[in-house]
């Protein structure tokens, strides 16, 4: 681990510790809530939607800090800012047919621009720009009628408003310093939620960022606990995730890992601990989570598909981001890989959606998970398969509740026979013919 991540997490732990007094927890999830955790697990395939202004620039969502631009410049960008191809129904119809649960959109990042109708600020798609029409509340209804979860994400720091307290980021956008006042921020964002909580109905979770910001100041309270509070008194069956790469705070509902499966910290933000709430892990189409001209570095329909599946074997659901454009369009290698994505999981979301940890260690072939009584085998790496005259065996090592029921349990996806043995200590062999093997993902269903 570096050692800036490791300041980072001692930071936030400390400024944790602080925030909470050292108190236990004291927020119970109502029975409602519980269900819709449920249901969030469920669907494990999300959508991610980084959109706002800063897509006119084509550089990214950071372009306001990392373009050290001011942001009585960098809001021009709303002036101009008209996109006419925004078809919310049109989105959300290929979110479903990628065979997508539900999504989660930025409503506010941390350029402080408000993609949603708001009476907080007039910095917003309604009285900034020329396009003029409530964004989050099109998509919103989009997702109403089409059956998908609408989720939000907010940003907890701003790089233009006085009242917000600086942090380590958005040091050159102009602000004065002078007015920075956290009571007078927070209100602001409590009427903000409020809005957003009011406003959509069907708003399903909360994706909380920006805890980072001031991970070089621990003494610094977000009155987290407090804000979700009010949020739960709001609406007690809302979810509240917040990525700040720690165990879950009190008054959260579900954990996020970003850019990271849970267990593993390739990218050094999610070294934190697994939590028994939903999990949930972000990650980007490309590289970039807004909108970048220069950024074609899209995985592949099989790496995607790897992802999801490798994410639900962890008991976690996979939120893939895309980065729309200045125009309104989702870019046409993003619905590529919808397509693909969906292509697969037409004949393949029983194994997947659903499903939880089977217990059994990752193999080298790959991953298994179940659902109810059925195990599922996701063939990822066929290579690791000894192969003789065609044939192929896959080795499982199985607990004592997971023998297969009776004869012709064991089949492929598609309901062919497999033979197979099972050993007194509980190894399962399956014999696969090597024809039978899909070149992305190739799923063995055992009954138990």
């Amino acid at each position: 681990m570096h050692n800036a991540i490791k300041r980072l997490i001692l930071s936030l732990l400390a400024a944790l510790l602080v925030s909470m007094g050292l108190s236990a927890q004291t927020y119970t999830p109502s029975p409602e809530n519980l269900k819709a955790r449920e249901t969030f697990s469920r669907h494990r395939l999300g959508i991610f939607l980084h959109w706002g202004i800063y897509a006119s620039y084509a550089q990214g969502e950071w372009y306001l800090n990392t373009g050290k631009l001011d942001k009585d410049a960098y809001a021009v960008a709303a002036e101009t800012f008209n996109p006419i191809k925004f078809d919310a129904a049109a989105w959300v119809a290929a979110f479903k047919d990628a065979g997508a649960g539900y999504i989660t959109f930025t409503s506010r990042h941390h350029d402080g621009f408000s993609m949603f109708r708001t009476a907080a600020s007039d910095y917003d798609i309604i009285d900034a720009t020329p396009f003029g029409r409530d964004i989050v509340g099109e998509l919103a209804e989009a997702c109403a009628e089409a059956g998908l979860g609408f989720h939000l994400y907010y940003s907890l720091l701003d790089w233009i408003r006085e009242d917000y307290p600086q942090g380590r980021t958005g040091l050159n956008t102009g602000r004065k310093g002078d007015r920075q006042d956290y009571d007078h921020y927070l209100a602001f964002m409590e009427r903000q939620v409020g809005e957003l909580v009011r406003q959509y109905p069907n708003l399903g979770a909360l994706w909380f960022d920006g805890i980072w910001d001031h991970d070089e100041d621990p003494g610094f309270d977000w009155r987290m606990p407090e804000f979700y509070a009010y949020i739960h008194g709001l609406k007690p069956e809302l979810l509240i995730g917040n990525n700040h790469h720690l165990l879950p705070f009190d008054g959260e509902d579900f954990q996020m890992f970003e850019r990271d499966l849970p267990g593993e910290n390739k990218s050094g933000l999610s070294g934190q601990e697994i939590s028994a709430l939903p999990l949930e892990m972000c990650e980007t189409m490309n590289w970039s989570w807004g909108y970048r001209i220069d950024d074609m570095h899209y995985k592949s329909v099989k790496e995607l598909v790897h992802l999801l599946v490798r994410a639900a074997a962890k008991n976690s659901n996979l939120l893939i981001n895309i980065g729309p454009m200045a125009n309104g369009e989702l870019p046409p290698l993003s619905l590529e890989r919808l397509a693909g994505l969906g292509e697969w999981m037409r004949g393949h979301s029983q194994s997947v959606d659903g499903t939880s940890s089977s217990a059994i260690p990752e193999q080298p072939w790959g991953v298994t998970m179940r659902n109810d009584g059925v195990l599922f085998l996701h063939i990822l790496t066929p290579e690791a398969l000894p192969e003789r005259d065609g044939v192929c065996k896959v080795v499982v090592p199985l607990a004592r509740d997971m023998n297969p029921a009776r004869k012709g349990a064991v089949t492929l996806l598609s309901g062919e026979p497999l033979t197979y043995e099972l050993t007194k200590d509980g190894f399962l062999t399956v014999t696969l013919p090597a024809a039978a093997l899909e070149e992305i993902d190739t799923v063995v269903r055992i009954i138990l």
